[in-house]
């Protein structure tokens, strides 16, 4: 089995668990579901807190991102090579898939993920990154793989929810420039590309190896665009790093771990829609902490988001297989 190809029957995983044609562990389904809940609690706890880093501290998204990003770098690392540093090898052929996954998957969500956060809201700009399960089952669809009615009206939901989101916002009279609006579907893209192509390393890789490279190669793209020395001329006080350290921990390093381990007993298709449960944490925790409610309108599109989780929550064990086709 070759890291751009697919598992075949009787493949075993990094842990030595058989693993399905789609690099998804069989069984474990509801520990699947649970995991990937449990990473969206987080995330969306965590989205508050970026918010008030950027809103009430002026903090510029990149440099949060690069922060949380090495915290979670070294972190993680300094774990592997402590518990399980046979998890820290990694094949040379396998370094452009890191590279890509990395740049694009890694780097380009949280950049545009937390752009979003910055110039829309809490609510607005996770609502509208949940557009990414339609673009998984789109892409399903177009490469001919059958997808259950049920799944279909899921997504459909989703999109109807984020439609009245968007028209919530035009009705308030609120004026939101073309760029934050593409900032914030391009969130909804590259979740849609990170959530996919991230399950053809988890079909070789234990979790915590594909998050360790990715986490490092786009540590080091934001690095770049925000170098150590322009955060240290900042001046930040402890009150904000502790916040940058709480970002890296509870809004990355904890989060991804949940939702790969989920990952790899879910379908691509039904984790994604499934952590659509993450804008409901996120909307009432900036509710409560910064008084970032959403309009009537907006919450009937809320709604709609929400029944596309719960509907690709309850779908039976056959639902859609998200598989990874050969290179």
């Amino acid at each position: 089995m070759t890291l751009a190809g697919i598992n075949v029957p009787g493949d075993r995983g990094a842990h030595g668990a058989p693993m399905t044609a789609g690099g998804r562990i069989p069984g474990g389904r509801a520990q699947g579901r649970l995991l990937v809940l449990a990473a969206t609690v987080f995330w969306g706890t965590s989205a508050t807190l970026a918010r008030f880093v950027f809103r009430d501290r002026g903090v510029p998204p990149a440099t949060a991102v690069a922060l949380r990003l090495v915290i979670a770098v070294v972190l993680l690392g300094a774990w592997l090579a402590w518990r399980r540093p046979a998890a820290l090898r990694l094949r040379r052929s396998d370094w452009l898939y890191v590279i890509v996954l990395g740049l694009f998957g890694v780097a380009a969500v949280q950049g545009t993920y937390y752009y979003a956060i910055a110039r829309l809201g809490v609510g607005l700009a996770i609502l509208l990154q949940y557009l990414a399960p339609a673009l998984i089952v789109g892409f399903e669809l177009v490469r001919g793989r059958r997808v259950r009615a049920r799944v279909v009206a899921a997504v459909l939901a989703a999109i109807v929810g984020t439609a009245l989101l968007v028209r919530g916002v035009a009705r308030a009279g609120q004026t939101i420039a073309l760029g934050d609006w593409m900032m914030g579907f391009g969130a909804a893209l590259t979740f849609a590309f990170y959530i996919v192509y991230s399950k053809r390393g988890l079909a070789r890789y234990a979790p915590e190896t594909v998050l360790f490279y990715t986490f490092l190669v786009a540590g080091l793209f934001w690095g770049c665009v925000t170098p150590p020395w322009r955060i240290a001329a900042a001046g930040y006080d402890a009150s904000l790093w502790l916040a940058f350290a709480a970002l890296g921990v509870f809004s990355t390093l904890v989060p991804f771990v949940c939702f790969y381990a989920g990952l790899r007993r879910l379908p691509a298709a039904e984790a994604g829609i499934m952590a659509t449960l993450e804008p409901v944490v996120a909307v009432v925790s900036a509710a409560v902490v910064l008084g970032e409610g959403l309009r009537p309108l907006q919450w009937l599109g809320a709604t709609f988001v929400l029944v596309a989780a719960f509907t690709a929550g309850s779908e039976d064990p056959a639902a859609i297989e998200a598989q990874v086709e050969r290179a």
